[in-house]
């Protein structure tokens, strides 16, 4: 059997290229000027991560490196963000679930624009 590494990257592999599909069709389907594919993915994703951390409880998780962390993380991060978020929620933790959602998201707009700026003043 596959070490959970290569199923990561072998998972990752194919993850990404499913994005990119996505992507192509998207931009085929509904044109630009809107990010369809990266609402598309990140939707997809975590439908499919919900059902995924079912099936794998139910059956046996030997498959969740290549399917969770590879399939799923290569075609988006937003499903374990999503996961991560519902856990905390389900756990009874919803104040430091709404501070990890909106954290996450605040924060991950501030590095961008950082790393924007960083890259704008060296080039």
């Amino acid at each position: 059997m596959f070490t959970p590494l290569v199923q990561v990257a072998l998972g990752g592999a194919i993850g990404a290229s499913a994005r990119y599909l996505t992507g192509t069709a998207m931009l085929r389907l509904l044109g630009p000027g809107f990010p369809w594919a990266t609402l598309a993915v990140n939707v997809l994703g975590s439908v499919l991560m919900g059902i995924l951390v079912v099936a794998l409880a139910h059956g046996g998780n030997r498959f969740a490196p290549l399917l969770m962390t590879g399939i799923l993380g290569g075609f988006t991060t937003f499903s374990a963000f999503s996961l991560d978020a519902y856990a905390l929620f389900e756990r009874g933790q919803t104040g430091l679930a709404a501070a990890y959602v909106a954290g996450s998201v605040g924060l991950s707009i501030l590095g961008l624009i950082a790393g924007i700026m960083v890259a704008r003043s060296l080039i």
